[in-house]
């Protein structure tokens, strides 16, 4: 009985084990299978908040068909390295015909993210690939979500799950982002190796 029970023992360190290098798998794609885009204003006020969601939205139609054919971050990212002064031009034309003078900067970059919230999928706090477009002073309320894969524009939980599949994420990774019932635990730990990322990349 007790070799029984040692040889159960070690199968559960086992299964444990896997299980945790799923995780460590699952934040790995975070970090490296994607690239949020990150909208900053010049300031808070109302207008220039206004004109930051006319700067995304330029920015989106620009890249979104181009970006929909690739089906590899290191493409997307090279993409976006090479369509940077397009870009930049995109979103200062879109200032100069809202009447704004402030100048836009695109760089492309890795940043620290909170956890955020979406309406079908919700992303853990880390340290990410991000398309940063500051406005001016940058110094108002951010608008960001996800450039590639294109999960800002699933509409529903079943376009996000065929959207990450397309990209390559992992069954258990789409069910932790979509808040799957059972998942808590795994994107709690998800979210948690990501505060400690962002913890040491502010150091």
């Amino acid at each position: 009985m007790g070799k029984l029970w040692k040889r159960i023992g070690i199968c559960l360190v086992l299964a444990a084990l896997v299980w945790c290098g799923t995780v460590l798998s699952d934040r790995e794609t975070l970090n490296n299978g994607l690239i949020r885009l990150h909208v900053v204003a010049n300031s808070d006020s109302e207008e220039d908040q206004a004109v930051k969601l006319k700067v995304r939205d330029a920015i989106l139609t620009s890249i979104q068909e181009d970006l929909q054919n690739v089906a590899d971050v290191s493409q997307a990212k090279a993409y976006l390295e090479e369509n940077i002064p397009k870009l930049q031009s995109v979103a200062n034309a879109t200032l100069q015909a809202a009447g704004f003078a402030p100048d836009a900067v695109v760089t492309l970059c890795r940043e620290a993210f909170d956890i955020r919230h979406y309406d079908t999928f919700t992303l853990p706090s880390g340290v990410y690939e991000a398309l940063r477009v500051t406005i001016g002073e940058g110094e108002g309320h951010n608008w960001w979500c996800v450039a590639f894969p294109s999960l800002c524009l699933s509409a529903t939980t079943e376009r996000f799950a065929e959207t990450a599949a397309e990209a390559g994420f992992p069954d258990s990774l789409t069910k932790a982002l979509s808040e799957d019932d059972g998942v808590e635990l795994r994107f709690f730990l998800l979210d948690a190796i990501g505060k400690l990322q962002t913890a040491f990349f502010a150091s």
